[in-house]
């Protein structure tokens, strides 16, 4: 299968409505929104964990919830700031009392309000916001935002409860919990441990494919060996059900033990294998080229590049630990590509290289292609930017991440 039917089937597989009963006061639902929801329900109320991505989808599930119990949502906990996580608490404002959140267990870069513009930009190739349901498929961890399928957008309720510790013990309506702050895929990142019921809620440290250890919509590093840590953590819990902020809930303790043992061993190993390879002197694309999943791990879908993949990871490892310098000092102070692209084009010769760039089209090469327009210099800027389009919607159907594939066709219908 191409990149694009696997990433079909896996969406079709996994994203289906459904509305998990983990014991009579614990519920999961998953495809109501591109994010999970979970509901506990206390003595008088429910405590909703995260509230899905936007208006219109939290609405339904307030309906679900009505058919469930007549008690009003009086707690949200959010696992962290992520609109998609947040984005729903609005539908539920009539009876919330009270809204939970920690802090980021370190600050956001200073002035990165000046980025706005680029990150924007780049969030909406990411998540394929301006693409149609057939160009987009899937989130690659659920379903489409709702703010992409017009159901509204986000309408977050503002913590009233704002935590900063490790860990906090609360009895809230009848319901014992801790929520331990866990730093991984977000700095305010937090697990809930329902330990009377053996019961994990894990937010995004765990979601069943590999994860986004780097962001390509741009993000600060983010720390991996501290996500290790948090999957440590939550393994030691030893729970008999885990509930993920996306993808299925993994129910029974040996399976969770399994598959979160997996998954935190196979970032491990990337993490590992990527700062071996450094301490030999190996520049970035040698690192890239050398760091693979073994084959023990290639064969599970939780671990399926349908999100993130080893490569950006690789890469965000590589600049986390020493920046943009890889120790060659032909890459310490180099010309400008422009300079350099110009030079080669001169030694390649036009004609060449646009025969070479239509026989990587022809055999589907569309990464060498794309790689090789960079370098084109034409006469017939229309005739290029076919040329491209094709290379990027060619690349596109190749890949299972969904967000690669979100990019590469927002950047193909840019060109239009």
């Amino acid at each position: 299968m191409t990149g694009e039917q696997k990433l079909k089937t896996f969406t079709e597989t996994n994203y289906k409505k459904i509305r998990t009963k983990v014991n009579n006061r614990i519920y999961h639902f998953l495809g109501y929104g591109i994010s999970n929801s979970i509901a506990i329900i206390g003595n008088t109320s429910v405590i909703l964990i995260d509230t899905l991505d936007c208006l219109d989808y939290a609405k339904d599930l307030k309906r679900e919830l009505a058919g469930l119990t007549d008690k009003p949502v009086k707690t949200i906990i959010y696992t962290h700031g992520h609109p998609d996580h947040r984005g729903g608490a609005g539908a539920f404002r009539d009876t919330v009392e009270e809204v939970i959140a920690f802090a980021p267990a370190k600050s956001l870069l200073k002035y990165y309000d000046r980025l706005n513009h680029v990150l924007n930009q780049r969030g909406m190739y990411q998540f394929g916001y301006e693409l149609t349901d057939e160009e987009a498929i899937s989130e690659g961890i659920g379903i489409r935002e709702g703010r992409a399928v017009g159901k509204g957008e986000f309408d977050p309720i503002p913590p009233t409860t704002l935590y900063r510790e490790k860990e906090v013990e609360r009895i809230i309506d009848g319901v014992k919990l801790k929520m331990v702050s866990t730093p991984g895929e977000t700095d305010d990142q937090i697990f809930v441990w329902l330990e009377e019921d053996k019961v994990i809620c894990t937010g995004d440290n765990y979601y069943g494919c590999w994860p986004n250890l780097y962001a390509i919509r741009g993000t600060q590093y983010r720390d991996i060996a501290a996500w290790i840590e948090a999957l440590d953590e939550i393994l030691a819990c030893e729970a008999e059900a885990l509930l993920p902020g996306h993808t299925r809930p993994l129910i029974g303790k040996e399976l969770v033990q399994e598959q979160i043992g997996t998954f935190r061993d196979a970032i491990a190993y990337v993490l590992l294998e990527t700062l071996d390879c450094m301490n030999q002197g190996m520049t970035m694309s040698q690192t890239v080229e050398k760091v693979k999943l073994p084959e023990k791990y290639l064969n599970k879908d939780y671990l399926g590049e349908y999100y993130g993949t080893v490569e950006w990871s690789v890469k965000s490892i590589y600049c986390g630990y020493v920046g943009w310098f890889d120790g060659n000092a032909a890459n310490l102070l180099p010309v400008s590509d422009r300079e350099y692209q110009a030079v080669l084009r001169e030694l390649i010769g036009k004609e060449k290289l646009m025969g070479k760039i239509r026989a990587c089209l022809d055999q589907e090469a569309y990464q060498l292609a794309l790689q090789l327009l960079e370098l084109a210099d034409c006469g017939d800027w229309e005739a290029c930017i076919e040329l491209k389009k094709e290379a990027l919607l060619g690349r596109a159907r190749q890949m299972t991440s969904a967000n690669a594939r979100h990019y590469l066709i927002a950047s193909a219908k840019e060109l239009e």
